[in-house]
Order: C-alpha cells, then sequence, then structure tokens
C-alpha cells in the first residue's frame, strides 16, 4: 500500500504561483499512475491533472490547461502540481490520489485507489 502526503499550499495572491508536491512512501509510485483532484467549500470534487507511470502522458481538466503542470520524478517517489497565474477560483483544497500504473491515468475520483490528506490554496483577488 501507498501513503501519499501533499505540501506546498498556502495563501498567495492571484496571478501568483505555487508548487504542490506529493510524497510517497511504502511504496515505489513508479508502480502507479497519478493525479491531482481538488474540492472547494461546498463543491463536488474536481479532476485537477492526471500522469502516467512513465510521465509519457499528462492530462489536464480545461480550467487549468496552459497555467498547470504536473509532473513526476520517480526517483525522488514525488509527483507536482506547478500552478501559475493562480485565480481566486482556484482556491480549493488539492488532494493526491494514485492507482494501479496498468489502468493508466484517469480524471475520474473513483478510478483511484489511495488518496493523500490534502493541502490548502486560497489564492486572494
Amino acid at each position: 500500500q501507498v501513503q501519499l502526503v501533499e505540501s506546498g499550499g498556502g495563501l498567495v495572491q492571484a496571478g501568483g504561483s505555487l508548487r504542490l508536491s506529493c510524497a510517497a512512501s511504502g511504496r515505489t509510485i513508479s508502480n502507479y499512475a497519478m493525479g491531482w483532484f481538488r474540492q472547494a467549500p461546498g463543491k463536488e470534487r474536481e479532476f485537477v491533472a492526471a500522469i502516467t507511470w512513465t510521465a509519457g502522458n499528462t492530462y489536464y481538466a480545461d480550467s487549468v490547461k496552459g497555467r498547470f503542470t504536473i509532473s513526476r520524478d520517480n526517483a525522488k517517489n514525488t509527483v507536482y502540481l506547478q500552478m501559475n497565474s493562480l485565480k481566486p477560483e482556484d482556491t480549493a483544497v488539492y488532494v493526491c490520489a494514485a492507482r494501479p500504473r496498468q489502468y493508466g491515468a484517469s480524471s475520474r475520483s473513483s478510478e483511484y485507489d489511495y488518496w493523500g490528506r490534502g493541502t490548502q490554496v486560497t489564492v486572494s483577488s
């Protein structure tokens, strides 16, 4: 089983940047496709980005395409989410998730088996 811990959240002004990290332990993340999701107060959890285990393919929600970049360093057992040009509507708890690599990356939260607890991102206007 893999354990996931997110970090890097915080308070930033609109237009600013943050880089989130998701550190894995228990198993190497090269066994997993990884995803980032977010949940704002009173809203459903939504897909942000996903990456295959080789990093050969990445996927993004339309709302973040061109502003966010997902990447991974399997040697460091860590996945990243670089967030640029942040907007107030990006305010949410950001959570990383893992699913067995043979199934590929997915935008559906129900298809992920392991979840972190999340890190808060707040973007002020």
